[in-house]
Parts: C-alpha cells; structure tokens; sequence
C-alpha cells in the first residue's frame, strides 16, 4: 500500500489530523497496519468535543451540596449478614476484579507492580499475595471464584507472562482472566492535534481506572460473569496487599441492603492526607478528590474533635453486576476528565520535541463516578491497619517497608488473638512475620493450630 485509502485521509484532514500520516512512504508494513489500526479506533467527533472543553473548569460540588457520608463500622454487622456473604460465596456469585495497569516506576522498578517483592518474610509479590487469598477463598467455599485482573498496554504482556511462569499460583487458568484497560490519545492544547510518540504511531495513554467497565464490556466478560450465575463484584488495586477480597459481612451487608455500589471507608489520618474521601453530593454517594475539597470542610470537626469528613477512600467496592451492565450500555456513562500536562512527542518531521511546559491534553474516566448512578448504596469503615497500606513509593509513606510493617503487625494481633506470643519493638512493631492467606485467611483460620506458650521471637512465615 503505497498510498493511505482516499477516505481515510480525507477523514483525517476533516479533523485536521492528517499530519499523523506524515511519512507514509517511509513506514514498513507492520507499522502502516499498527496506524490504520489505531486511526479505526479513534472517535474523533469526541475528541474535537473534548478539546473544546479544554478551557473548562472541572466541575466540584460546592459546599453547600456536600454533606458528611452516613457509615457503618465493620465491627458492628450482624452475624446473619456476614452468613448471607457466605452463602453467597458458596453459590459461586462473588468474582474479584484486580486493577493491575500500573508499573512500579515510582518503586525504582520497571515491570507491573504487582510483580514487587511485598511479603515481609516470603518476599512474595503483591500478584501472589492476592492471587493466593482468591486461591484460599475458592478451597475454602468449594466454589469457583473467576479472577479478573485488568491491565494495560505497558503492563499485560508481564503480567501475562508472570502468571503463566508462576502456574497462575496454582488457580485453574480457565478462572484467570486477563483483560486491558482502554487508551485515549493525548492532545495539543491550542490545536487539537494528535501528538505522535514516533512516526506511524499515536502517542496515547491508559484512559483511567473509569475505563475498567468499557473494557469488561468490550472483553465480554460482563456477559461471561452473567453466565456463571455472578452477581456481584469486588473490586480492588494492586498495591493494596491488606486488603481483605470479598469479606463476607462486607459481602452480606452488601446483600442485605440490596445496594448496588458498596464502597470501604478508612478513616482519614489527618485533613491534609492525600486520599479522596467519600460523600454525600446531592444526596448521592460519591467520591471528592482530595485537592478538590472545599478547604473549610475538609477541616471541619464535630463536637469530639473528629473530621466531619473523614471517609477516606481506599478503593475497596462491591459492584452489583447487573447495575454495571445496565450502566455499560451507555457508551457516555462515566465522563472524561481532562487534564494538562507535558507529553514528549516528535513533530511531522519526525523531530523529537521535549516540552518544558505543560503542552498536552490527557482523559482519563474514574471508577467512582459510577457511584452517584446507584439509588442504592452502601458505605462501610474499616480499621486501616486491618485493610489498607498501599505500596506507592519508595520510601516514606505507602512505601514498601511500611506495607511490610502493616503486613507483620495485622499477623501478630491475630497470632496473639488465639494465644501465640510476638515480640514487639518499642514502638510496639511486631517481628517480622507473615501469614500466606493459604495458611489463614483470617483469624478464625488460627484456633487451635497452637501449643499454648508458643512465642514468635525472629522472622518467621506461616504457609
């Protein structure tokens, strides 16, 4: 093909986006191909509306539409519940949804995140660590648990090839299901031009955590999970190895309220932490980043000193699956949420260009604006040393050394909870030591399995 088809490229000078064919002659075969294929999948239309907007302000609810979110403690749901969860695993209507697209740049390490080293004894990767609590699940159940784990072009590839070379950590690869998060191109700010990564390719991005129910959809995996008799989702991240899947009181309440979005809540350490928190808006759930709330009510408190709004968001939810199918039939359903910034590219010359300053226009979709679309919701808190310690940086906060402390810490209370003892240091840390969820899932997993007076006094794993 010597040429580019006539229409095509009168398409793309409608649009004023015929540069991106700049160099044809040049490109070998595979690369003309990998760009017709990129060009079909491009919904121009869209992208000339969503340029159009590029001097919008985002829109955040003011103060007066906020209201403090009405919760209820895990510690608290009734045991009838936690049985309906229960019940419902042993039907086999739970599936997991792990979110997996991103890589550990920030950990100093260039493969998918879930592939870092986690376990404060085993050193096992967050990958092993979730897929073994499916695993633990699935035994413990008797009924399949089909884990789906989203990824996106910089990450499926390992990710595959990890789990492949790990035997799937020994879950039946006909329950693993891989699947990619869309991608959006990037803009030029003035001109609403496609930005090219290298001749013959459009520079583009995974389109936001918001893209997971575009691409359940598009991977068939929402009418995959119809037909195993799946009625609800949980839903996590990848850096969270605390995370308890599918709880079951979380589960049955879930259940017993009928909701169709139910979110986990972390108290918020202080107003200036850095975590979304989740509200009412309108009367409606809903999730406020953190640099978007109002400053006089994320430093309110009530009459105890605590903040009002103090619902933190870990991304922790349990969809209903038919109300994320009723949802993917709008293609529109979730909104773009644009956002500046510097994207190196190459010119139609094919000359690189290293902004200094903001010059681009990414889309990103989030998963909580699903949550405003629910009539029926659900907001429970948990204890944040029991549920979440994210692996985001190095070093510091949600760093490894601090997930790994979490890890260590929420073994020795249960260890001391059935009457094992755990040497603790002066700050009252816990010796390293780590539970494989194939040993216990929870505590209930650890009565009798101990001689009375046993001590923990160096590093030590149970598997």
């Amino acid at each position: 093909m010597n040429s580019p088809p006539s229409d095509l490229f009168n398409r793309l000078r409608s649009y004023g986006q015929e540069h991106v064919l700049a160099g044809w002659q040049e490109l070998d075969e595979p690369t003309r191909r990998g760009l017709l294929g990129q060009i079909a999948r491009i919904d121009f239309e869209a992208l000339r509306k969503l340029h159009a907007r590029r001097d919008a302000k985002e829109q955040v609810p003011s103060a007066d539409r906020i209201r403090p979110i009405p919760t209820e403690h895990v510690s608290s749901i009734p045991i009838d519940a936690a049985r309906l969860g229960e019940e419902s695993l042993m039907r086999g209507e739970v599936a997991v949804l792990l979110v997996a697209g991103g890589q550990g740049s920030r950990l100093g390490f260039e493969k998918p995140k879930g592939m870092f080293p986690v376990g404060p004894v085993s050193g096992k990767s967050l990958f092993c660590i979730h897929a073994e609590k499916v695993r633990a699940m699935r035994r413990r159940y008797g009924r399949p648990v089909p884990f789906l784990i989203m990824t996106s072009p910089a990450t499926h590839d390992d990710t595959e090839a990890y789990f492949h070379a790990n035997h799937f950590f020994a879950l039946p690869p006909t329950e693993v299901f891989f699947f990619q998060q869309g991608t959006m191109p990037a803009l030029d700010i003035p001109t609403g031009k496609l930005l090219l990564e290298r001749r013959g390719v459009i520079f583009t991005s995974p389109d936001g955590h918001g893209g997971t129910l575009a691409a359940l959809q598009n991977a068939g995996l929402l009418d995959e999970l119809t037909d195993r008799g799946v009625k609800h989702l949980f839903y996590f991240q990848v850096d969270n190895p605390l995370v308890q899947i599918a709880e079951p009181a979380f589960l049955g309440r879930h259940m017993a309220a009928s909701s169709q979005a139910s979110s986990k809540a972390i108290a918020k350490l202080n107003a200036d932490e850095k975590m979304g928190v989740l509200a009412l808006i309108d009367g409606r759930c809903g999730i406020i980043e953190y640099s978007d709330m109002p400053k006089a009510l994320k430093e309110a408190t009530d009459s105890s000193g605590k903040l009002l709004h103090r619902a933190g968001n870990p991304a922790i939810h349990i969809f209903d699956v038919e109300f994320l199918r009723g949802i993917a039939r709008d293609a529109d359903a979730l909104p773009f949420h644009i956002a500046r910034k510097k994207v190196a590219h190459v010119d139609a010359e094919g000359k690189p260009v290293d902004p200094k300053e903001e010059n681009a226009l990414k889309f990103e979709r989030f998963i909580f604006d699903i949550l405003p679309q629910a009539e029926r919701w659900l907001v429970v808190e948990s204890e944040r040393q029991h549920e979440f310690a994210p692996v985001k940086n190095l070093r510091g906060e949600d760093s490894p050394e601090t997930a790994q402390r979490a890890l260590s810490n929420l073994a020795a209370e249960w260890l001391e909870k059935v009457g094992v003892r755990v040497w603790r240091d002066a700050q009252g840390n816990a010796v390293p030591v780590e539970l494989s969820p194939l040993f216990a899932l929870d505590i209930a997993d650890l009565a009798g399995r101990f001689p009375a007076g046993r001590v923990i006094d160096r590093a030590t794993y149970f598997e």
